[in-house]
């Protein structure tokens, strides 16, 4: 009898240590879920766009302005990156920062989506004296340089690679100018991939492959 108690007195002890064990398991594992981010809501990320983006990047995400992007037919997962790091700071714009962090990870994702689905307004090449060098880097790189081609990551008429690479095609030559100047100067420093090859090229070639560029279609 006295065995008996022994051993069911060692039994409680034991029971707690391990239910208060298995809820310190299983603490960490809640607290580590990601938050669901539901459907894209087209209805919702016009709405959204129209507030807060249309003013700068166009009604349709065909921006008539040259400093600012389009954004129509843009890969959403691009979008919402960009997004992510102008909320975060990763990017620098105080502008984007502004408007980024009033929004949600669903308010980006119904933006951008609806963003991709809006057609594209093609662009041109507007200096001509430039459009054969700007052709040459994009499609062939600068070998001498260790400059790639272009085409090889946003492919040859610029649509780019859905999830890893931005389209290009149609973008305006001067924020395309600027973006691959701010990436050699270390400004933009959200792609070290870019700042690598941007580091590579001069104030005239920028200018070229950024007005071949807003042609590609």
């Amino acid at each position: 009898m006295k065995l008996f108690a022994t051993s069911l007195l060692a039994a409680l002890l034991v029971l707690p240590a391990m239910s208060s064990f298995a809820a310190g398991e299983a603490a960490p594992a809640a607290a580590a879920a990601p938050a669901k981010v539901a459907k894209p809501d087209l209805v919702k990320g016009a709405a959204t766009f129209t507030a807060v983006c249309a003013a700068c990047h166009g009604a349709d995400g065909n921006s008539g302005t040259p400093a600012y992007p389009k954004l129509a037919k843009q890969h959403p997962e691009y979008l919402v990156k960009q997004l992510q790091e102008f909320k975060s700071g990763k990017r620098k714009n105080a502008i984007m920062q502004g408007f980024a962090s009033t929004l949600s990870d669903q308010d980006m994702k119904n933006v951008s989506y609806w963003a991709t689905s809006q057609a594209e307004k093609p662009g041109f090449a507007k200096e001509k004296d430039l459009v054969t060098m700007g052709e040459r880097i994009y499609r062939g790189g600068i070998s001498d340089r260790q400059v790639p081609a272009c085409a090889g990551c946003h492919s040859p008429n610029g649509a780019g690679i859905p999830s890893q690479y931005p389209r290009l095609s149609g973008q305006h030559s001067e924020y395309t100018a600027a973006q691959l100047t701010a990436f050699r100067d270390g400004v933009r420093a959200n792609s070290l991939q870019m700042n690598q090859v941007a580091a590579k090229l001069n104030d005239k070639e920028i200018r070229a492959v950024a007005d071949y560029i807003a042609g590609l279609r």
